[in-house]
């Protein structure tokens, strides 16, 4: 995609990476992703805010050429993740002038992770300021969202906030402006389930401070940028409160059919009891699909077969996956079947040790699931609801 002016004065030089379907290695990117970089021009200065990934180094720097850089004064590293600072090396080498604009924090981990020499660095603290010419940029820092080193750039005179991965998405469209709501923000949750989830209590915080500030358009490093702020804050209002829905998710894996007629029962039973319920089957589980479910979710139950006295490893995965993420999640419980015993349950319990649940009575079945097995799970179904009607999520 070519330089696009967002703003007299601010101009989007950033690259599309439409084909890219995995991050970090371990993340499904079913919409490519962007990474947007932002040429601020002053009457004096210019800078640029964050670069891209080193597979796109090429496309950035056929943006600034085409958007007339010649000279650069200042490059501001937001975040020292490669995805945005992996091309300050090659940027430097065409505009050698230029200085790495960051706090302390974020310079040690660029010279470690880049290996730049401390010489190109300009440290700033929180709050400080970097004049333009009639443009001013201010540095707030932010840690943990989603690394301990992340600072977001305000534009005084334009009332932009700049604001890394925070509050970003992972979408590749062809123009750096929201344009389907829809889209952007079913992209937006399932990248704050992903990555920022686990900092939900940090970025509370984090969220109030922005609330005092006169903001009107965000543009973040990934994703789309926001002429309307309150389209993104109020939606991280929402996913990092205490609030949850009517929903039970039951990640699932069965080797011969008895841990699936279990879950099949469980769906139904729950259904009955009018909550809304998302089985997934892990081996052809999107994993972000249910990152982004578990946003909302009341309760998860994890259902497996035994595999060697344990837990099935896609299900064993699942169960760290949900630990990391740290959801706000009220209820968990574990069903599944065995052959002649084993330590499932103790060993998906140890799994979870991040999150601040209520454990529901488990329902293991010797083999095949037999009477008092469907009756049990029609028990934890009612118990269920009464604990949904408890905390106000069923009616």
């Amino acid at each position: 995609m070519a330089a696009t002016e967002i703003k007299k004065g601010i101009t989007w030089v950033g690259a599309l990476d439409w084909d890219r379907r995995l991050f970090d290695e371990l993340i499904p990117l079913p919409d490519g992703t962007s990474y947007n970089a932002y040429l601020v021009r002053g009457s004096e200065k210019t800078a640029l805010i964050d670069t891209v990934d080193p597979s796109k180094t090429g496309e950035l720097l056929e943006n600034l050429q085409e958007a007339g850089v010649t000279r650069l004064d200042y490059i501001v590293c937001q975040h020292a993740e490669q995805d945005h600072s992996g091309s300050i090396g090659d940027i430097l080498e065409i505009y050698p002038q230029a200085v790495v604009v960051t706090n302390e924090k974020c310079k040690s981990m660029l010279m470690d992770l880049l290996l730049l020499p401390e010489i190109k660095f300009q440290s700033v603290s929180d709050g400080q300021t970097l004049e333009l010419g009639g443009k001013t940029l201010e540095f707030i820092f932010a840690p943990w969202v989603h690394w301990p080193e992340t600072m977001l750039t305000y534009l005084r005179e334009d009332k932009i906030l700049f604001s890394c991965d925070f509050l970003g998405a992972h979408l590749a469209q062809s123009r750096p402006m929201l344009s389907d709501e829809g889209r952007s923000l079913r992209s937006a949750k399932r990248y704050f389930a992903e990555i920022m989830m686990p900092f939900r209590l940090p970025i509370r915080k984090h969220l109030e401070k922005l609330r005092g500030m006169e903001i009107e358009m965000i543009a973040p490093s990934h994703g789309v940028v926001y002429p309307r702020p309150a389209f993104i804050l109020d939606a991280y209002d929402e996913w990092v409160s205490d609030r949850t829905r009517n929903l039970v998710l039951v990640p699932f894996v069965s080797m011969h059919g008895s841990t699936r007629e279990m879950v099949e029962y469980l769906t139904g039973a729950l259904i009955r009891q009018d909550i809304t319920v998302i089985p997934f089957n892990l081996i052809h589980t999107d994993i972000g699909e249910l990152a982004n479910e578990l946003v909302d979710a009341s309760t998860v139950v994890l259902a497996t077969p035994t595999v060697l006295g344990g837990a099935h490893p896609a299900v064993a995965h699942a169960a760290f996956l949900v630990n990391a993420l740290r959801p706000k999640l009220k209820f968990a419980s574990i069903i599944g079947s065995y052959g002649w015993g084993g330590r499932t349950v103790e060993n998906l319990l140890a799994s979870l040790g991040n999150l601040k649940v209520e454990l529901l009575e488990p329902v293991l079945a010797k083999g095949a699931p037999k009477e008092k097995d469907f009756q049990a799970l029609e028990q934890l179904a009612a118990v269920i609801a009464e604990k949904h009607r408890g905390i106000g999520v069923l009616s």
